[in-house]
């Protein structure tokens, strides 16, 4: 049942003054919103070079001058045609994280490793060249290649995209940190155990599709724990494909005496792929962690 309350004389008056101020403060957000916006510098589509292969990437600056904190994203491991149509591209991603990192004072590389997005005609992707090999030869050949793509052709990439951070006037080299998803998360545990000066870790779904599937694999990212020096936080949606990867790597560094942070969110949307894209589909859930964990180890 509904009722209907009738405001007369200074409860109108009251009434109206809220109103205004209501009005005031809509506008207000609305206008620091734009300021917001304008803010954000970006994005700048820049060439980074590792050795005879030119990849591509997709950069976000804060307004002002810096030296600012900044973040090496590394993607998954590419997509198929498929995938693409189902998924979206890496590139209508980028354009989700970016902004966000940017607003909150980091420059922000986002990174098309070879074969994927911008980078598209510098050889196959890790995903391509991995389904072709469990098909050639099977599961345990798929399980090899993996390995050594995290360790060589996606490992050099990835050290590219952070020389040239590291290179960039705008940018304090002693507040780095570097973020990845799926197979790309797996690359940064294996980069923060090669660069001991890296200050902060972000580890979104980690290997959430492998991590059942290869023994070697989880050996392999266990004993990388050992030299990861950086705090690493681990985060995934209830319904990723596997919890496991951050559960059993975030147990390994307790275990090791290292810094380490583990949320497990609720689910996003309804399927596994979904879950295992909570990074992008649920930005505002993860934002305020991740930037106070930032914030907590690589200052504002």
């Amino acid at each position: 049942m509904s009722q209907t309350y009738e405001i007369k004389g200074a409860e109108q008056s009251m009434t109206k003054s809220c109103l205004f101020i209501v009005v005031a403060i809509v506008l207000a957000s609305a206008l620091a919103m734009d300021v917001e916006a304008q803010a954000v510098r970006g994005p700048e589509t820049v060439t980074v070079r590792n050795g005879s292969i030119t990849l591509h990437a997709l950069l976000w600056r804060p307004s002002g001058h810096g030296p600012f904190p900044s973040v090496l994203f590394n993607h998954g491991s590419g997509r198929t045609p498929e995938e693409l149509k189902r998924l979206g591209s890496y590139e209508q991603q980028a354009y989700v994280l970016g902004p966000v990192f940017a607003r909150h004072g980091y420059v922000f590389l986002y990174l098309f490793r070879r074969g994927v997005g911008l980078s598209a005609d510098q050889g196959a992707n890790a995903v391509d060249r991995m389904n072709a090999e469990f098909v050639a030869h099977g599961q345990q050949a798929r399980n090899a290649l993996q390995l050594r793509l995290l360790e060589n052709d996606d490992m050099t990439d990835a050290l590219s995209g952070l020389a040239f951070l590291n290179a960039l006037p705008e940018v304090d080299a002693k507040r780095i940190a570097v973020i990845g998803h799926s197979f790309g998360a797996a690359l940064t545990f294996l980069l923060a155990a090669r660069e001991p000066k890296l200050r902060a870790v972000v580890i979104f779904s980690g290997a959430g599709y492998s991590w059942d599937r290869s023994p070697e694999l989880r050996t392999r990212l266990a004993a990388a724990a050992v030299d990861v020096t950086a705090p690493v936080f681990f985060i995934h949606a209830a319904n990723d494909y596997s919890l496991a990867p951050g559960k059993d790597l975030d147990a390994r560094l307790e275990q090791l005496g290292k810094p380490h942070l583990l949320k497990i969110y609720p689910p996003v949307g309804h399927t596994l792929d979904e879950g295992h894209g909570f990074l992008y589909l649920g930005v505002p859930t993860w934002e305020p962690d991740v930037f106070a964990f930032l914030t907590q180890h690589m200052g504002g």
